[in-house]
């Protein structure tokens, strides 16, 4: 039998298997998974009941998307944004944003071709870039603030750069880049004739006076940006797997092309869900803020309790902290950090130096999602009163 190697299988487990099963161990509060313990809105679970009684639900969907779908995620531009797709020829449904991610790789990228991410990074994107057989270029986003040095970003591109990996609102930094960040990285995208993968996720999740400004809308760059949302993280239903991609023409029929022998098509009644759940996005978006504008200053105020001094989040639902310093000088990095907290304070986090690749700068922070129920959080800062006391 000939020997078996592939890129795949090299795939590490994801670090977020690994802390969840010590968080199942040590019985510890799960706050390293980005998703919410709550119910979303009710409009979505009522439109999935009022799907399973329309028959053509029942059957395969389009390859692109339902319609109805399409249609609102048009308007959905339009009006949000001022960005006109044409929902025939601009719109792909895809199953979760994750799916759009590779699809959008793997329909760009060639063997040779240069990517550039900005680390700490979602991970699939180094695993999507390598698949498709790319080179990988990291520019790191330096804390506590987490922007990018601008010399680092430049030397970065070279004629062979193909596309950039771009998280805005920035899992899991929690920044929202601001008009002159991204005029500059599009003067570059430019520059160097390439093209960026724009991952808005977390578009409607941002805090305080800032503002979510797609790539998209300045100038020159909507052919040159593939747009990325996703329906789990804007209803707070992430079992629903439904994402959208938004680019060109030219573009979006390469994507459709690797989507069609991929999954083909996405689940009707999630998509018609979706689909009315977009029409309430007037009233919802605000409340949407709200509960979490409160959820993050909840998870702020216990950290700050138990003597940690997390980063401000600006936008999604994370909260970086760093070690403290106490913890450092006894050679603890992020892992093991983690491993104390599950342990001996029963509550799990992630350690971000996961989603780092250059640098050593994750090693020293902590990732808390804050995407759970009140009494969940108020049971985790009563687990980590007595954190640096122990120390």
């Amino acid at each position: 039998m000939k020997e078996f190697n592939s890129t795949a299988s090299s795939i590490k487990e994801s670090i977020f298997s690994q802390m969840t099963v010590l968080a199942k161990k040590y019985n510890a509060i799960n706050l390293s998974q980005g998703f919410p313990d709550f119910e979303g809105p009710a409009f979505i679970r009522e439109a999935l009941k009022e799907a399973v009684g329309i028959k053509a639900l029942g059957q395969y969907a389009p390859m692109p998307g339902i319609p109805l779908l399409l249609e609102n995620l048009e308007r959905h531009f339009a009006s949000q944004y001022q960005l006109s797709y044409d929902k025939l020829t601009s719109l792909t449904i895809t199953n979760g944003a994750t799916e759009a991610i590779m699809v959008a790789s793997l329909a760009l990228l060639e063997p040779g071709d240069e990517v550039i991410l900005f680390e700490p990074f979602y991970d699939s994107y180094p695993v999507a870039a390598e698949l498709a057989g790319a080179k990988v270029k990291v520019v790191t986003l330096h804390g506590d603030d987490f922007r990018w040095n601008d010399d680092e970003l430049r030397q970065a591109f070279s004629p062979k750069t193909k596309l950039i990996y771009f998280n805005n609102p920035h899992n899991p930094t929690g920044r929202v880049f601001n008009k002159d960040e991204l005029l500059q990285l599009s003067e570059l995208v430019k520059e160097y004739d390439c093209y960026i993968l724009s991952d808005e996720v977390y578009e409607f999740l941002t805090f305080d006076d800032n503002q979510h400004i797609p790539i998209a809308t300045l100038p020159e760059m909507q052919e040159r940006t593939l747009t990325i949302g996703s329906a789990g993280k804007t209803f707070g239903h992430t079992g629903l797997k439904v994402g959208w991609l938004a680019s060109s023409p030219e573009i979006s029929h390469a994507c459709r092309m690797v989507h069609q022998f991929n999954v083909f098509s996405v689940n009707p009644m999630a998509q018609y869900a979706v689909a009315k759940g977009l029409e309430q996005m007037g009233s919802y978006s605000k409340e949407f803020k709200k509960l979490y504008t409160h959820k993050r200053d909840l998870m702020h105020h216990v950290l700050l309790e138990s003597g940690l001094t997390p980063c401000q989040t600006e936008g999604t639902y994370f909260t970086l902290v760093p070690i403290p310093k106490s913890f450092l000088e006894q050679d603890y990095d992020d892992i093991s950090f983690c491993r104390y907290l599950i342990e001996k304070h029963h509550t799990a986090t992630i350690p971000p130096s996961a989603f780092y690749r250059k640098s050593d700068e994750g090693k020293r922070y902590l990732r808390f999602c804050f995407a759970k129920s009140e009494e969940l959080l108020k049971e985790a800062g009563s687990n980590l009163q007595n954190l640096l006391k122990k120390s």
